[in-house]
């Protein structure tokens, strides 16, 4: 099969990626052979390029919002058959055992298992994954519209949770790109009033289009004060004026894998009157569950810009560039 992977991480414009032909994989028990049709392109997929997520895999195939056709099942009785349209998330896997896992906090086990980091992921032809961990795809999608919503969708939604945004409240956005775009939609959906700083044009435009009520630059002062935050942007500047734009007991909910450090935060000005600032760490299926029940409801609409599989590399020079509006796909022909 044809494939790229993670040869030497580094700088976006040395070309860390390397396209190549490898061993068509095969599956194990419980796992399927999936051939894939499309898969989003995340910044955790930059971040493992570039190094600041260190590869845990010798030439690691990336991508994990793969979505593609079962092929072959590992073991019997499974719930896929070859044929069905299904979707490879992030979670690859958990241990099922540990504290985290028990108490239905999987998204912080302790050993867990990532696509496109830990196993190969979607930048191929084909690929393996855990058939407990795959998505049917809900048939109102497009191939192209269900890859963003895989890890984009799920991932902002479970920050869109983690910020704690009361009915009818005012949501800040910093950073308006994959995941942002579809958050801001849900948030819309379910009554609030959506806020955007960012420091790109095209999403600015992107952003008034979809109904925010106020778009600014990055670093821009909101015109109100916002009752949560969530910052998509990988710029750890960003926290002190996200938490100041908040109202008393709002939240600020950091939704990337990976963030610049943060500057010093002063007491008085970021964080009393019980402001609060919290991570986002992976997702449980759980919230993947309920990401396809809602999108499907409320007909969430992916921007995307899609690829041709053999410009993976400029795929992602694109994104370290800001060049892409919504979310970029790569798609085999």
């Amino acid at each position: 099969m044809h494939a790229w992977w993670v040869a030497d991480p580094g700088p976006i414009a040395n070309r860390p990626l390397v396209q190549g032909k490898r061993k068509d994989p095969q599956p194990e028990a419980g796992e399927l052979l999936i051939r894939v049709s499309v898969c989003g392109v995340c910044r955790t997929d930059l971040h493992l390029a570039e190094g600041d997520l260190p590869p845990r895999t010798a030439n690691v195939v990336p991508g994990h919002e793969a979505v593609g056709s079962v092929l072959e099942t590992g073991s019997n009785g499974s719930r896929f058959a070859p044929g069905d349209r299904v979707g490879v998330p992030w979670l690859g896997g958990t241990c099922g055992s540990c504290t985290f896992c028990r108490r239905g906090n999987e998204n912080l086990c302790v050993a867990p298992t990532f696509t496109g980091w830990d196993r190969d992921g979607g930048f191929a032809e084909l690929m393996t994954a855990q058939e407990d961990f795959v998505y049917a795809v809900p048939s109102g999608f497009t191939d192209e519209q269900a890859a963003p919503l895989l890890c984009s969708g799920i991932i902002g939604y479970r920050a869109l949770k983690r910020a704690s945004l009361p009915p009818g409240g005012r949501l800040g956005i910093y950073g308006f790109g994959g995941s942002a775009h579809l958050t801001a939609q849900i948030a819309m959906h379910q009554g609030a009033s959506v806020y955007v700083m960012t420091r790109s044009t095209e999403a600015q435009a992107l952003a008034r289009s979809l109904g925010a009520a106020y778009v600014g630059g990055a670093s821009d002062v909101p015109p109100v004060k916002l009752d949560s935050a969530i910052l998509f942007a990988p710029a750890g500047e960003l926290v002190p004026h996200a938490l100041r734009s908040l109202d008393r007991g709002g939240t600020l909910a950091i939704a990337g894998i990976h963030l610049t450090d943060i500057p010093s935060l002063k007491y008085s000005d970021d964080l009393f009157y019980e402001r609060q600032l919290r991570s986002v760490t992976a997702n449980t299926r759980a919230d993947g569950v309920e990401l396809f029940a809602l999108a499907a409801e409320m007909e969430l609409s992916p921007t995307t810009t899609s690829y041709d599989f053999s410009r993976a590399d400029q795929a992602l020079d694109d994104l370290a560039n800001d060049r892409i509006t919504g979310a970029a796909v790569l798609k085999n022909s």
